[in-house]
């Protein structure tokens, strides 16, 4: 096999694993860790998102998020640290 047919069928994989990846997180069957290699999928092709006020990252930010320890709520923690800061100083 040479170069360029070693090259297309990496790109032929790549882009089955994008669509495959889209396919399963749009249909809700996505498990989290499916989730969690799509996630790593992105950050080894380098691929950054910008938060705008649109972006479905901006309201992800905003979430405030529950940590449960068992049926007892253990804390609340802001999802996004630097959006809703707390007072260091007491």
């Amino acid at each position: 096999m040479d170069k360029s047919d070693q090259r297309d069928k990496l790109e032929s994989l790549h882009t089955l694993l994008t669509e495959e990846f889209i396919s399963r997180i749009q249909s809700g069957e996505a498990e989290p860790s499916l989730l969690s290699a799509a996630r790593q999928f992105l950050k080894d092709n380098s691929v950054d998102a910008v938060v705008t006020d649109e972006s479905p990252l901006n309201r992800l930010s905003g979430i405030v998020l529950p940590f449960e320890d068992g049926d007892k709520e253990v804390a609340k923690f802001p999802a996004h640290p630097t959006k809703n800061k707390r007072s260091t100083n007491n």
